[in-house]
Order: structure tokens, then C-alpha cells, then sequence
């Protein structure tokens, strides 16, 4: 069923305590919000070219810009400070996508090449598939802004979501992989382990494909968002595929839990431009904040 519709590139959902939710509209350059019911919509800032956000216990909007690359800070009232765009002497190329941990601390994705080196003209180079990509893993204090790297040297990272477990998990585009960092006593423990792998050998879309968002359920299986594959594939506690959700289009973005009780998926999705919202048989684990 689809939810919203006339989104322009849409990415990051998050649902607020109302039931009316946020996305990013990276055509649009915006941070739109979404009523409850999905029928209406209105531009809260328009940043640049935004790809995902996550939203802190106080209503402040994080938002992972590409252009220029940056961490926003922006207010639901439509004010945006971009926050920063370097780790020390590292400039940020591509934030992708964020969530926040249980230690308070905001977690970033960086794919690790410029937007316009990846797609240049808005079309994905042929060759990706053979990029060495310096991806990075980035963890923020967001009262100080003091930022450190927890991990480079990544192929892609995109997707980043805490498990029932409290590992981090992160994915790879290019790879297909699930990535799984251990975590103990409030700090990650362990370099990046192979959980599981999403891409569907049998998928024929020409093109590019790989994981993008995800979100974990109360039960513990993790929903991935596959760009290009035109699916929610579903992996249980030990990384292997259970399900594959067929999404209205072939170009998923990412995917996230409607409220407690609703039992929905709520999935943006690129080439058709909307929100779509599936029946799963779980609640989503509760976001940290």
C-alpha cells in the first residue's frame, strides 16, 4: 500500500511520536515532513542534498548531507547549521546514513567517494563495482561535536542500525554484507565481522545493487532495504535470509517501523517517488535517541 507519494529521491524515514513522519527528499533538497495520515506534506529546510537523519530525544533533526558533505543540525521550525564536515583533517565526501547508539553518541556512515566521482551526471558510474572506496565509520558527541573514526577502509557503508544484541550493525553496497562491530561496557569491541550477505543472485536488474537502509524488529530479524534489487530482504538472528519483501519499485532506499502496535514497515522508495507501508509480524526494536 503506498503511504505518500510525489517524493523526489526519498530517503531517512522517521516517525515521531504523533505518527506523522520526516524523510529526506534528495531531489528536492529537502527535509519534508509527512502527516499521519500521509495525505499532506510540507518542506521543513531545504539543506542541500540530504540522504538520511535521525532524530534526538529532543526533537533536534540529524541530518547526513552530500552537498556539500556535512552533518546538519536542524530544528523541526526549519533553522539548519551544518554542524560539521571534517573528522580532524578528514574531510567528510559522502555521510550517508546515521543513528544514534545506547551510549548517547550519534553513529554516521560515510561512503567514502564524492557524489559526483560515484555518479557523475546522476548516473552511477559503469565500473563501480571494481572502486576502492576509503569508507568510513564515524562516531559524534553531539552536545561537544567531538567526532572520532571507529572504522575505515569500507566499500560503501550505507546502512547503520543497533541490534536486540547491542552490536552495531553496518552494511556495504558494493559488497552486499552485513557488517556486525561488537559492543561491551558502552564502547565497540571487536573490528567488523561478516553477519550476512542480502543480494539475491537470481535478481536481473540491470545496474547497481546492494543494501541501503535498515531497521531491526522486537524479534530480532533485520529488515534491509536492497537498492536495485527491488526488495525488503529479511535476515534472522544468524544472517540468513528468511524473506523477501517485493517493493513497488526497484529502487528501495530505506526502511523503518511505523509505531508501537502498528506492526508496519513504512519503506521510501526512489523510482516511484513514495512512502510504502507493509504488514510484518513484529513491532521494530525501539530507536535509541
Amino acid at each position: 500500500m503506498i503511504f505518500a507519494s510525489d517524493l523526489k529521491l526519498p530517503e531517512g524515514p522517521v516517525v515521531l511520536q504523533d505518527g506523522s513522519w520526516l524523510v529526506v527528499e534528495g531531489a528536492r533538497g529537502s527535509v519534508t515532513y509527512i502527516s499521519a495520515d500521509g495525505s499532506s506534506k510540507r518542506i521543513i529546510a531545504r539543506t542541500g542534498e540530504p540522504n538520511g537523519l535521525a532524530v534526538d530525544r529532543n526533537s533536534v533533526i540529524w541530518v547526513a548531507e552530500t552537498r556539500p558533505p556535512a552533518l546538519i543540525r536542524c530544528e523541526l521550525g526549519g533553522k539548519f547549521d551544518a554542524v560539521l564536515t571534517s573528522c580532524g583533517d578528514e574531510a567528510f565526501l559522502y555521510p550517508n546514513d546515521l543513528c544514534f547508539g545506547p551510549d548517547g553518541a550519534l553513529y554516521l556512515t560515510d561512503s567514502g567517494i564524492l557524489g559526483d566521482d560515484f555518479a557523475p551526471g546522476g548516473v552511477v558510474r559503469s565500473d563501480y563495482a571494481s572502486l576502492r572506496l576509503n569508507g568510513r565509520l564515524y562516531k559524534i558527541n553531539t552536545h561537544t561535536l567531538a567526532i572520532e573514526k571507529v572504522d575505515d577502509g569500507l566499500q560503501f557503508p550505507n546502512g547503520i542500525a543497533f541490534g536486540p544484541d547491542g552490536d552495531l550493525y553496518v552494511n556495504e553496497t558494493l559488497t552486499g554484507m552485513i557488517g556486525r562491530y561488537g559492543w561491551k561496557d558502552g564502547k565497540i569491541t571487536t573490528g567488523k565481522q561478516d553477519f550476512g550477505n542480502v543480494i539475491n543472485p537470481q535478481s536481473q536488474f540491470p545496474g547497481i545493487k546492494g543494501p541501503d537502509g535498515m531497521a531491526f524488529d522486537q524479534d530480532g530479524k533485520l529488515y534491509v532495504t536492497v537498492y536495485g534489487q527491488g526488495d525488503v530482504t529479511v535476515l534472522d538472528k544468524q544472517g540468513a535470509v528468511t524473506e523477501r519483501i517485493a517493493t513497488i519499485g526497484k529502487l528501495p532506499t530505506n526502511v523503518a517501523f511505523g509505531l508501537p502496535g502498528q506492526k508496519k514497515i513504512y519503506v521510501t522508495e526512489y523510482e516511484r517517488g513514495v512512502v510504502e507501508v507493509f504488514k510484518v509480524a513484529s513491532d521494530g526494536l525501539p530507536l535509541w535517541t
